[in-house]
């Protein structure tokens, strides 16, 4: 029998939701991740299973992948316009060529299929369909996306859709973009266009990836598109993206095309390092994951992520609550057919609302990695969100440990062991988790980081497009083959 039901304010006030942070030490981060850290679980001696049906995958985005900025039509985005900005990408480079995905697609398919994966998640690049981001519909670009359809239908494998993965078209954001309104409208208008393209697709559909990182980094801190760091243009950058996303869903219900409908958030469990920073760290949860799941699945904004409080975020909580006109949380509310989860690692808050680290990092030195806190997310979810749809988990990964990269990466096979292994114990402890795809199938432009890191299961030569599975690819298609992970 489970235990009692514990919301999450109170579990992060004992300490998380596992109680792993009494025993903790805090870490300082260092370039290789431990799959492992501090855990209080162990796995079975036998491979675990996963529910028949599971949908296993890997994912890409279109701007970080396609490459072809200028080709049939698309208009510019803002990240084209970022990555042309002297210093904003870590080693000058752009979106052109990137991984060639826009020519090359074929032959990634037959990849695909190949590795015996049943499902591909992509993104579709909004300046492809509309180069002004309104108005006039692209053909060019609707037709490149319905042979990508077509494509992986031919080979058996089911279409994840990704809606918008960042690349707002420039004339959007020069009218404001996600800071203003009209920008949800908008999108409302393209998503319609594209239901309407691929009416006859059974695909998982998803509207907004990450708007947290949208609004964050890109609004706040301004290292990533549209560059801009302004604490209240964040705060509004949330509410949009969310309507924009509620306008979507009823433009799928309304086009009645086939398939499910849900929303893509990047979630973080919080762990105080001390008993002196549980409020900081409730309030720091309500910033990274109640600000968006709250409205999302409640219909309502949290009371405590906006203010001057440690740990919240700092906007004019009186204009932000202005922005919220009469049914824009109707909208964003709309019931959902999924939601998807992404999740890189954890993070630490201590008394004055900082996120510090307590466990390793990877390459990447955002990323705390600890496979428990994948669990730990998953039950949180269960707990305080029990009417929510079924999930999927749609990234989860880590780069290489060096930008060379290599076919050898023992590194990524025990990240993806260890947190698969997370994901069937929710599913034992009560989850509804219907699918899982790996971030990411090749290696591509990593935003701000450039060419710098490399996520793929599948490594790409970028000076001659050459593919090259690595070791971590043929272990992740034995699970998906088993539909088990294995004892390490």
């Amino acid at each position: 029998m489970p235990g009692p039901v514990l919301d999450r304010r109170l579990l992060l006030q004992l300490g998380g939701a596992a109680g792993l942070l009494a025993a903790c030490t805090p870490a300082a981060p260092g370039p290789a991740p431990s799959a492992t850290a501090a855990p209080s679980w162990s796995p079975p001696a036998q491979p675990m299973a996963f529910p028949a049906g599971f949908v296993w995958g890997a994912a890409t985005s279109a701007f970080q992948v396609e490459g072809s900025t200028t080709a049939d039509g698309r208009g510019p985005s803002i990240w084209d316009t970022f990555a042309a900005r002297p210093g904003t990408i870590r080693d000058g480079s752009t979106g052109d060529p990137a991984a060639d995905h826009y020519r090359l697609w074929e032959s990634d398919l037959d990849l695909i299929k190949d590795l015996g994966l049943p499902a591909y998640r992509f993104s579709v690049a909004w300046p492809r369909i509309q180069p002004t981001g309104s108005g006039r519909v692209n053909q060019a670009g609707v037709d490149f996306y319905r042979r990508l359809v077509d494509g992986l239908l031919t080979r058996g494998i089911h279409p994840a859709i990704t809606l918008y993965h960042w690349d707002l078209p420039q004339p959007l954001q020069d009218a404001g973009g996600w800071a203003v309104r009209d920008t949800a409208e908008r999108f409302g208008e393209y998503a319609a266009i594209v239901f309407d393209a691929l009416r006859d697709v059974d695909a998982t559909w998803l509207t907004i990836n990450e708007p947290k990182t949208t609004a964050f980094v890109g609004y706040r801190w301004g290292s990533h598109a549209p560059g801009i760091s302004d604490v209240d243009q964040a705060a509004a950058a949330v509410h949009h993206q969310l309507l924009g996303h509620g306008r979507a869903v009823s433009a799928f219900r309304a086009g009645g095309g086939a398939g499910g409908i849900g929303i893509a958030l990047n979630l973080i469990p919080v762990y105080p390092v001390d008993r002196g920073a549980d409020p900081a760290s409730v309030r720091v949860d309500a910033v990274e994951n109640r600000l968006f799941l709250d409205p999302v699945l409640l219909g309502t904004y949290p009371d405590d992520a906006i203010g001057r409080e440690a740990g919240q975020l700092p906007a004019d909580r009186d204009a932000f609550e202005a922005l919220v006109q009469d049914g824009d949380l109707d909208a964003i509310s709309a019931p959902l057919d999924h939601l998807a989860i992404q999740y890189y690692g954890v993070t630490g808050v201590d008394d004055a609302g900082n996120q510090v680290p307590i466990y390793p990092t990877s390459a990447a030195t955002w990323q705390q990695v600890h496979p428990e806190g994948l669990y730990d997310l998953l039950m949180d979810l269960l707990i305080d969100y029990p009417d929510a749809p079924p999930l999927v988990i749609t990234e989860n990964g880590i780069p290489d440990p060096t930008p060379e990269g290599s076919t050898d990466d023992p590194e990524r096979r025990e990240f993806l062991r260890a947190h698969l292994q997370q994901a069937a114990r929710a599913i034992g402890d009560g989850v509804q988790l219907t699918g899982y795809y790996a971030w990411s199938l090749l290696d591509n432009f990593e935003w701000a980081e450039g060419m710098t890191q490399r996520w793929g299961l599948v490594r790409v030569d970028f000076d001659t497009q050459e593919r090259t599975p690595k070791a971590s690819a043929q272990w992740y298609s034995s699970v998906v083959r088993a539909n088990a992970v294995a004892p390490s």
